[in-house]
C-alpha cells in the first residue's frame, strides 16, 4: 500500500479490530488471573497475542516483515507493561466493576493501548 493516508486508516482499522478480539474475546482464565504479578505467564501470552495480531495486520497492509516484527515485539513489551500497571493499580485499589475507579482505570488502560497503535502507525510510516 503506497498511499500513506490509506495505509494509516486501514492499519488503524485492523489494529482496532485485533484489539477488540485479543482483549475481549480471546482472553483465557489464565490471562485474566494475577494481573498485578510482574512475570505472569498469562499476561505474557496475552501481550504476545496482541503482538502476533499486530504483526499480521501490518504484513497485510504491506509493511516489510522485519519492520513489522520489530514493531510487534515493541508492542508486546508495551502491552505487557500497560496491563501490569493496571493490574498493580487494581490490586492496590480493589475497585470492582460497580465502582467508578474501576472504569477510570479501564479507560486509562484502553487509551494507553490505542495511543500505542498511533505510535506504531507513525513508526511504519517513517
Amino acid at each position: 500500500m503506497t498511499d500513506p493516508v490509506l495505509l494509516t486508516l486501514v492499519l488503524l482499522f485492523l489494529l482496532q479490530i485485533k484489539h477488540m478480539f485479543a482483549d475481549f474475546y480471546l482472553q483465557t482464565p489464565r490471562m485474566l488471573r494475577d494481573r498485578g504479578v510482574y512475570l505472569h505467564v498469562g499476561r505474557l501470552q496475552h501481550a504476545g497475542l496482541h503482538g502476533v495480531g499486530s504483526l499480521v495486520a501490518m504484513v497485510l497492509v504491506g509493511v516489510p516483515v522485519r519492520l513489522a516484527l520489530a514493531v510487534s515485539v515493541i508492542e508486546w513489551v508495551a502491552h505487557f507493561h500497560i496491563d501490569w500497571v493496571k493490574g498493580l493499580w487494581s490490586d492496590h485499589t480493589g475497585h470492582g466493576p460497580d465502582e467508578a475507579g474501576y472504569w477510570r482505570a479501564f479507560g486509562v488502560d484502553q487509551t494507553a493501548h490505542h495511543l500505542t497503535y498511533l505510535v506504531m502507525v507513525w513508526a511504519v510510516l517513517l
